[in-house]
This record gives structure tokens, sequence and C-alpha cells, in this order.
């Protein structure tokens, strides 16, 4: 049975904030609920959807109202992860895994359920392992959560690491020294942090050594302290080296191992440390895992179709 339910809001600037560019916000609401949306004046109705599409509607407007008073525009890509959601406690946990880096471009917002849990574990544990598939956010969002603790001064320093392990290519060829040579490796975690802050203040940071760049086999006998600490592409790590990484955590410290299972350039699966840590280390307090999957994937549509084919061709 098909239903309709109008929002009477307190003005039409209200209205034009949740609306988004060209009605952008609206189309991607409808694509969900399933039926059609029409915004006049200070109303915004929706028309032919069922039961719980209008529930949902209706939870998604409380959603979006909040945030426009709070000075705010939502992005598409916040409505998108609304869009997501079906019930009130999960719109409210995107809502709250919003990302305020100081001095960057815009909050960054889960792009739905899996992520908005990725960010709380980030926030409620010291040690945080995100497991998924390529364009799930594992980095993009560690990196995002980092730069908000240090930019606030909530932490000292950005460490950022990976295992040197090769696909395909050997490290060998590549010129210069062992920082240049490892830049190139780390091109994944700059290109987030300049999405997010004027490349001036990742500049000033570097100059300060406010971020700092650790190739994960020179990391032993450190103490990393007060730092946000990310390991980057950790299924390449081996057991030894993540046993290591895992006990430089010092006093104060947060730290983000995130990587991809089903890309594993080692030369044997089984000496991944990530998947050693999974297999013994989900049963420890104060640790928390989060796995992100296809679903998750925000990047292209395209890869989305791209990783279901390898899965089906692999499985």
């Amino acid at each position: 049975m098909e239903d309709s339910v109008t929002i009477v809001l307190d003005s039409g600037d209200l209205l034009s904030g949740i609306c988004g560019a060209n009605d952008g916000n609206l189309k991607v609401m409808e694509d969900s609920l399933g039926g059609r949306i029409a915004a006049r004046g200070n109303e915004i109705r929706l028309e032919g959807a069922d039961e719980t599409g209008v529930r949902r509607f209706k939870t998604m407007m409380d959603n979006l109202i909040s945030v426009v008073r709070e000075g705010e525009t939502p992005s598409l890509e916040y409505v998108e992860a609304l869009a997501g959601t079906v019930i009130p406690a999960e719109s409210d946990a995107i809502h709250d895994a919003v990302i305020q880096i100081p001095h960057g471009f815009r909050r960054i917002y889960p792009r739905g359920r899996g992520q908005a849990a990725y960010i709380q574990g980030m926030r409620a544990c010291d040690i945080a392992f995100c497991i998924g598939p390529a364009g799930t956010g594992k980095t993009y969002l560690a990196v995002a959560e980092a730069l908000r603790l240090v930019l606030s001064k909530n932490l000292r320093k950005l460490v950022l690491t990976r295992p040197v392990v090769e696909a395909g290519e050997s490290l060998g060829f590549l010129p210069g020294d062992l920082a240049q040579k490892i830049n190139p490796y780390l091109r994944p975690l700059y290109d987030a942090m300049e999405s997010m802050v004027p490349y001036e203040i990742i500049r000033r940071m570097e100059e300060t050594r406010i971020i700092e760049i650790a190739p994960l086999a020179y990391m032993r006998g450190r103490s990393l302290n007060d730092c946000a600490v990310i390991l980057d592409e950790a299924q390449n790590s081996t057991k030894e080296q993540l046993k290591m990484f895992l006990t430089r955590i010092g006093s104060g410290a947060r730290a983000v191992i995130a990587g991809d299972a089903t890309q594993i350039d080692l030369p044997r699966r089984g000496e991944s440390g990530l998947l050693h840590a999974v297999e013994i280390l989900r049963p420890v307090e104060g640790l928390h895992f989060s796995f992100l999957h296809t679903a998750d994937v925000v990047r292209n549509p395209l890869i989305k179709k791209i990783i279901q084919a390898y899965d089906e061709k692999d499985s």
C-alpha cells in the first residue's frame, strides 16, 4: 500500500540546505525510498512510498534538519550514507561518526554503517584493525581521524608506516635514498591528506616533523608515545613485523592497522601478520576489529563490480 507524508520546515532556507545542489540530495533519497519527493516553499513531501519508506524518510529528514540547523550543508556523501540506513539508531551512528578536521576543506562523513562502526572503533580503542577490499575507505578514514587528532593537538605527531613489499616491481630500482624510495609506497596516504587539508598545512607538518615517514622494518626499538600511527597495507607485514609494530605502541598513542586480505604480496599467504593477528588477537579486550566488504566500496561503482568478478572467479 502506497503512502505519503509532508514535512513542514521552519523556513525555505532550511529546505534549500536539505535539497542540495540541483536537488541532488533529493534524488539520492528517492532512489533509496522508492517514492517521489517534491519540495516547495518550506515543505517537502514524499509520495508513492510504502510504510517502511515513509518511516525511513522521517528518520532521514530528522537527521538532515539537525545537520542544517548546526550550520552545515549536508554533502551528497552524507545523504548517501543515510540512505543506506534502515533504523534511527543506525542513522544516529552515522551522524555521530562525522570527522571534523581543524582547517580541513570539509567534514568527512562515513558512507555506511560499516564505516561508521570503523570510525567509532578508532575513537573507542587505542588500537584498531580494519580489514577490507580496495576502495572501502580503510586508509582514507584512518588518515582523516589521525589528522583530526593531531591538528586538534590531542596527539603530538602522525607516524605513517607500511611494509616495503613490491607488487611485481623491485624497490631497488627506484632512485634516491631510503626516504625517497619509501615515499611512493605511502603516496595513497598523502593523496588522502591532500584531499582533506591544504597542502601548505601538510608541508608545514613535514618540516616540523609532525608527520613522520617510518618504514616498518626500521621501527624496532622505538616507543611511539602520544602519536597517531597508521600501518597501511598490513597484509604484507610478516608475523614478526606486526608483533614488533604492536609492541611499539606507547602511552597515549592511537594506532590503526589497515589491510586487504585479498591482496597479499608475500611469497606465502600464511606468512601474513595481519591474518595471524586477526586469528589470535580477536579475543583481546581493548582492541577493535572492523571488517569491511564489497558492499562498502565507495570508489567508482565499477570497482565494486570488478571486486565481485574477481571474488567469483577465485571462489
